[in-house]
């Protein structure tokens, strides 16, 4: 089942979590801000939604590398979605010709601070750390027809990296929820 984003409100910033590479070495995420915007894409080897986008998002981390930092996020149930482990983030990475961390979120906490509800789900933060995009890359699904272009995620990326605020409403992403742990499943949000 489908599920959207939930639409975390613009101005959060962004949270101090500690993830591991696919090597196993720590990358604090918040230490990441400095300078240029921070997208935060939280991914899933095996998800058919992110599948579908995984190529178009490596041209946009190509294309904005340079003045945006990109992270991918991994937090799917390791021990239920083998797949989606440093393996298959690793053949997904190569895969799509993603060059940017990607990282491991084993124990959800990353995905329950950032408030994360489906693959793909995408933050995007100012160089001050400061909530300035969360939504969908496009309008596009695996069957739905509409035009794989990341046209919404590039827009919000040039007036970020312009200094500039991204007109709202943003449209909510859509893909597979995020896989929890048994037990480990976050109280339902409300930022109505």
């Amino acid at each position: 089942m489908a599920l959207h984003s939930h639409m975390v409100p613009i101005g959060t910033r962004i949270p101090d979590v500690s993830l591991r590479d696919r090597e196993g070495a720590e990358v604090k995420v918040r230490e990441l801000v400095g300078g240029q915007p921070v997208l935060v894409a939280f991914l899933a080897n095996h998800c058919p939604y992110v599948q579908h986008v995984e190529q178009e998002l490596g041209r946009i981390a190509d294309e904005y590398g340079d003045s945006v930092t990109f992270v991918g996020v991994s937090s799917n149930d390791l021990d239920n979605y083998p797949a989606d482990g440093p393996d298959g983030m690793r053949d997904q990475a190569e895969r799509a010709g993603w060059r940017f961390e990607y990282l491991l979120d084993q124990d959800q906490q990353a995905a329950k601070d950032f408030n994360a509800a489906c693959t793909p789900d995408f933050f995007l933060y100012d160089e001050t750390g400061t909530l300035v995009y969360r939504g969908a890359m496009d309008a596009s699904s695996p069957k739905n027809g509409e035009v794989n272009d990341g046209h919404l995620l590039r827009e919000a990326l040039s007036l970020a990296v312009n200094g500039q605020s991204v007109p709202q409403p943003h449209r909510p992403s859509m893909g597979c929820g995020i896989k929890w742990k048994p037990g480990n499943e976050p109280p339902a949000v409300n930022f109505g």
